[in-house]
């Protein structure tokens, strides 16, 4: 077993099954203590027997999940070195949750972007130790096809045409989120970093005619294995050195990947920012200096 995370604690949400379970395995072996974080209690308790960490259960439909589900961690770790927010999907027909919110975008962007605001002490904490914090999102490529709009977050006035767009505009989510989370921990030691893992063959998007259809045609090069998949996530969290400013988008292990203009609106950045922290009710940086909206 390699060593070279030995005493680091890295959570990983939606790690039960896919990329998420591939990182929390080869990162354990490099010596992790790896928290496991999954919907399905059968293969959540499996992996997390696999790394040799902790299982928590937690559905990202639910704040009230998410809340306990940031109560167990604190309550579990005194110092957490990386928080990989790995949650999330593509739903074929529009759902709300029992919070009253789209589903892609809760689970996506306002599910993680809570677990990060109640986790956020902790993360300051263990980064004025000097450990070197690390937050990360999985975004990805769809995101030019996002039409992030913060007066319509729940996709209420457009049409679906099978959530790819409000999948996309999730994943634009995502990368402002990450965006404005550097910004607004420049200096403490807590660096935010989203990537596209690549188009990955996992469950991903199961319920989705597109989705079930590139599946099955299994053409050379289409599609990534988990192990694969997992690659930047693996990197992103391990590497010493990370090749790109915080708040970078990685194109797989590509710095500074394409994304549609929105994802670079610094001001969308703000105004996402401060429209998430009304709608879950925390803001754990609420003196930062933002741009004008």
């Amino acid at each position: 077993m390699a060593t070279d995370l030995q005493g680091k604690t890295i959570i990983i949400t939606g790690s039960s099954s896919g990329l998420g379970r591939e990182a929390a395995l080869a990162l354990a072996d490099r010596g992790a203590d790896v928290a496991v974080v999954g919907r399905n209690p059968e293969r959540t308790k499996d992996v997390a027997e696999k790394v040799g960490g902790t299982p928590f259960l937690a559905d990202f439909a639910s704040f009230d999940q998410v809340r306990s589900l940031a109560d167990a961690l604190l309550a579990r770790y005194e110092t957490i070195d990386v928080l990989a927010n790995n949650a999330g999907g593509l739903v074929s027909t529009r759902q709300l949750t029992e919070d009253g919110h789209e589903l892609t975008i809760q689970s996506n962007h306002l599910s993680p972007f809570l677990l990060t605001s109640l986790l956020m002490p902790r993360l300051l904490e263990t980064a004025s130790a000097g450990r070197g914090v690390r937050v990360l999102s999985t975004a990805s490529s769809a995101n030019m096809l996002g039409d992030l709009r913060l007066d319509d977050l729940d996709w209420t006035t457009r049409r679906w045409n099978g959530g790819w767009r409000p999948y996309g505009s999730a994943k634009v989510a995502t990368i402002l989120y990450m965006r404005e989370l550097a910004r607004r921990t420049a200096g403490t030691g807590i660096d935010a970093y989203s990537f596209h893992p690549g188009f990955v063959n996992t469950s991903f998007g199961s319920d989705s005619p597109v989705m079930k259809f590139a599946s099955k045609v299994h053409y050379a090069g289409l599609s990534l294995t988990p192990k694969a998949g997992a690659e930047p996530l693996i990197k992103l969290a391990s590497a010493r050195k990370v090749p790109a400013a915080s708040g970078a988008y990685f194109d797989r292990l590509r710095p500074n990947g394409r994304t549609i203009k929105q994802a670079k609106d610094d001001k969308l950045a703000a105004g996402l920012w401060a429209l998430s922290a009304e709608i879950t009710g925390v803001d754990p940086l609420p003196k930062a200096d933002s741009p004008t909206v």
